[in-house]
């Protein structure tokens, strides 16, 4: 099966995501990436390390992404290459791209994988329900997968070749660049923290989340927080975990009186190590947490506290 990732990049790094479609294209079959801009040289080297092989396609006017050039140009390698599965990510980009290139091409389209496999014909898996239930649905080759960051992490090295497609646009840009608007940047970036220390409703009210703020300093870390607690203004909406706010991935997750929604999990369950504290013992983020203590927060956080405070002495 002949597998073709559509790489992403911005402000000249390239997303993780598309070493992570390699990882999923290598796993399934032959992989090939394809890499689109004005000048992808560096990124298809990148690209090269983890593909069989990576196709450029560079051109001034794909300096900034426009859909309907993107389209019109992966049309053409596509009917070049004629790969079996076009992986992309889900992505603000992705997901503006991949349904129009799969109704240009023809072709049944899955957004939002998490799972792939070929036992049985193709069948890709992905959530319904807000998450609530997995489906695994058979399809049809060709089709166009959106990809779900951090669901296919684990890959292997390669020495692809570099192709030049020498393909460019047959038409001009639809809409016209303006610019990026960079959103706004909050106090701290939870998704570079190493150290998230995540409240709940547990934490009952905004007067106690400074007790969350004295155990996360000491432990070199910041203070995240759940849905209902964004929603409750009790931390600013950058600080929000899970499928609607950020996804992270740091050495130390410390729930504190976290219920363990869907939604949030997804948004932490990567972490390296995971500490629940929570008084319900059947609560769901027992099921992820490598470690748990079924306790009410307000009695193991200061004790917590004054261990690190003696540690530190």
């Amino acid at each position: 099966m002949k597998v073709l990732a559509v790489a992403e990049h911005r402000f000249g790094n390239l997303n993780p995501l598309s070493i992570e479609l390699l990882n999923l294209a290598n796993k399934i079959g032959e992989s090939e990436a394809v890499v689109i801009g004005k000048d992808v040289s560096k990124f298809a080297s990148e690209l090269a390390k983890h593909a069989d092989k990576v196709w450029k396609i560079e051109d001034a006017s794909l300096e900034n992404y426009s859909p309907d050039l993107y389209v019109d140009v992966l049309s053409q390698l596509i009917a070049k290459v004629k790969p079996d599965l076009i992986l992309v990510g889900n992505t603000a980009m992705g997901s503006e791209f991949a349904p129009y290139l799969a109704v240009k091409l023809g072709v049944p389209i899955v957004t939002d994988v998490v799972g792939v496999s070929k036992a049985d014909g193709l069948v890709v898996s992905r959530y319904v329900m807000q998450g609530k239930i997995m489906v695994d649905l058979k399809v049809s080759t060709p089709c166009v997968l959106t990809i779900r960051q951090g669901a296919f992490k684990e890959g292997v090295k390669k020495t692809g070749q570099i192709v030049d497609a020498g393909i460019k646009p047959s038409k001009s840009a639809m809409r016209r660049f303006i610019g990026y608007v960079e959103p706004e940047v909050g106090e701290v970036d939870i998704t570079k923290a190493e150290v998230i220390v995540a409240v709940g409703r547990g934490i009952e009210d905004a007067a106690n989340i400074p007790l969350a703020e004295e155990l996360a300093k000491l432990l070199g870390g910041v203070v995240a927080g759940s849905r209902p607690v964004i929603d409750s203004g009790w931390l600013p909406k950058d600080r929000q975990v899970g499928i609607s706010g950020k996804i992270v991935k740091p050495k130390l997750y410390l729930a504190l009186g976290i219920s363990g929604a869907f939604q949030h999990v997804m948004g932490m369950k990567d972490s390296e190590l995971i500490i629940a504290v929570n008084k319900d013992s059947e609560a769901p983020i027992f099921g992820v947490a490598h470690y748990g203590i079924v306790g009410n927060l307000f009695d193991v956080v200061p004790e917590l506290i004054d261990k690190l405070k003696a540690i530190k002495k």
